[in-house]
C-alpha cells in the first residue's frame, strides 16, 4: 500500500521540489519537512500529559491506566521511529536526484499519517497496531536499503568524504 500512495501522490500532485543543487541546501530541506513529522509526536505529547492530569491514580509514579499507558507508548515508540526517519532522509536527500527530491515531502507527510492511525489503531485494539505499524516501518526500511545501497554501490569512493 505504501509503495501505491507514494507513487499516486508523486504523480498527482502538483507541486516540486526547489532547485537544491548543494547538499547542504538539502540538508536544510529535509529539516523543514522533518519539522512537519514531528506533528503527530506533539500531539501525543499532549494527549499524554492530559490522560495522565485526567486519570484517577492518586500516586504519579504509580500504576498507570490503560489510556495513559497507550498514549506514552504511542509517543515513546513514535520519537525512537522518528529519530531513525530523520536520519535516512537526511542520508536520502543527499544521494537523491534533483527530479526526485519531491520524495521527501510526500514520505514525511506519509510517517505522519502512519504515526496517526498507529495511534488510532493502538487505542482501538493491540491487535489492530500492525497496520499503521507497518506503514512506518516498511517506508523506513525501504529507505534504509537504499541509502545502504547508494553508499556502498553507488558512491563507494565517497563513502567517508
Amino acid at each position: 500500500l505504501c509503495p501505491c500512495l507514494i507513487y499516486g501522490a508523486y504523480i498527482f500532485l502538483p507541486f516540486d521540489a526547489p532547485l537544491l543543487p548543494t547538499v547542504s541546501a538539502r540538508l536544510v530541506y529535509t529539516l523543514r519537512c522533518a519539522a512537519f513529522a514531528t506533528f503527530p509526536i506533539i500531539l501525543g505529547m499532549i494527549v499524554s500529559g492530559i490522560s495522565r492530569l485526567c486519570s484517577s491514580a492518586l500516586e504519579p509514579f504509580g500504576e498507570l491506566h490503560r489510556e495513559v499507558e497507550i498514549h506514552r507508548t504511542y509517543v515513546s515508540q513514535s520519537i525512537h521511529l522518528f529519530i531513525l526517519y530523520f536520519f535516512n532522509m537526511a542520508v536520502l536527500a543527499t544521494y537523491l536526484p534533483q527530479e526526485l527530491l519531491k520524495l521527501i515531502p510526500l514520505l514525511t507527510g506519509l510517517f505522519a499519517i502512519s504515526r496517526l492511525i498507529f495511534w488510532m489503531s493502538y487505542a482501538i485494539g493491540r491487535s489492530f497496531r500492525a497496520f499503521g505499524f507497518s506503514m512506518t516501518f516498511l517506508p523506513l526500511l525501504a529507505m534504509l536499503l537504499w541509502n545502504l545501497y547508494g553508499m556502498f554501490v553507488l558512491e563507494p569512493k565517497n563513502l567517508l568524504s
